[in-house]
């Protein structure tokens, strides 16, 4: 499951503004911002199409495991 923290350190990682997420995913920005902003939650299909972009641009997700959930880049 896409965390909004999850879904900025992705962007920044691979810098990638909230207008290129949008455009790879097919997402509203204002859904993104919404969302990081923790103003609104999005539907899953909505966060899964987030988390794919994402994924394929090289960020690979860290479930929780005790430290909490996050990002990294994918080598």
């Amino acid at each position: 499951m896409l965390t909004s923290a999850q879904c900025r350190a992705g962007r920044a990682l691979i810098g990638w503004s909230r207008d290129q997420l949008a455009d790879a995913s097919k997402v509203a920005v204002r859904t993104i911002v919404d969302f990081e902003r923790n103003a609104r939650e999005p539907r899953e299909v909505t966060k899964d199409a987030l988390c794919r972009a994402l994924d394929a641009a090289g960020v690979e997700f860290i479930p929780e495991n005790g430290g909490g959930a996050g990002v990294r880049l994918r080598k």
